[in-house]
């Protein structure tokens, strides 16, 4: 396994904060997330969440445009028609351990 390098700016400010890293292993996906975060701050988890992910798709579709040449908002439309899809009729089932911790 090759960890991925920290972000600059995270490396930087001491506040920052892991809140999701995601690895496919013995052919499923393997999550580790830092859940209520934003809650316990008196923030909206369910729409923090939601932030999170869109930023997270648009850094996706700009890599994808820089390095393949694809064009950022019809790989936004596409994620997004898969994230759709996916949520409505699932190619396997989310499961696994949530396990409660601060760190």
């Amino acid at each position: 396994m090759k960890p991925f390098v920290i972000p600059p700016a995270a490396q930087r400010d001491p506040n920052s904060v892991q809140m999701l890293s995601a690895w496919i292993a013995e052919n499923g996906l393997h999550c580790s997330l830092k859940i209520g975060m934003w809650q316990e701050s008196g923030r909206n988890e369910t729409r923090s969440w939601g932030i999170l992910l869109a930023d997270a798709v648009r850094h996706i579709a700009n890599a994808m445009q820089e390095q393949y040449g694809h064009a950022a908002p019809d790989t936004v439309a596409g994620i997004l028609e898969a994230l759709h899809r996916e949520l409505g009729d699932p190619t396997s089932p989310a499961k696994g351990e949530f396990h409660h911790g601060h760190s």
